[in-house]
């Protein structure tokens, strides 16, 4: 199985991140639970990479790839931009946000997520999902 692609930064190439998040699903009997949040958290982070991180500048490529570590799965999310503070994110919840049309993307992935992490001054995010449902 592929574990990386890579493609320009065109919202119309999101259908490369759902097939790449179908072929994990299928080689790691993903439940399908599970593969929803694998699917949203990737998609908003793809989407913050093309919009936010490329500026949607078809000669910028977004990287996608995987990992399978102690039944854990990575999914790293990187794209060409010049990254960005990740610890001021505004709350969506918050009232005065309420009404934003953007700025859910990271809290959807945190909350869909076991963990993330941001590296490369905010142009990677690494989205972790924990296999077994034990803990």
């Amino acid at each position: 199985m592929k574990n990386s692609i890579s493609f320009q930064s065109s919202l119309n190439n999101i259908s490369f991140v759902e097939n790449f998040v179908d072929s994990l699903s299928t080689v790691y009997n993903i439940s399908e639970e599970l593969y929803g949040n694998i699917l949203i958290s990737t998609i908003e982070a793809v989407n913050n990479a093309i919009i936010h991180g490329n500026k949607q500048d078809p000669s910028k490529i977004v990287f996608v790839s995987s990992k399978i570590d102690n039944d854990e799965l990575t999914i790293s999310v990187k794209d060409e931009g010049l990254g960005f503070d990740y610890s001021v994110l505004p709350d969506p919840t918050l009232p005065e946000n309420i009404e934003k049309i953007s700025g859910r993307g990271v809290f959807l992935i945190k909350n869909l997520s076991d963990r993330i992490e941001f590296s490369e001054g905010g142009s990677k995010i690494e989205i972790v999902f924990k296999l077994s449902q034990n803990d």
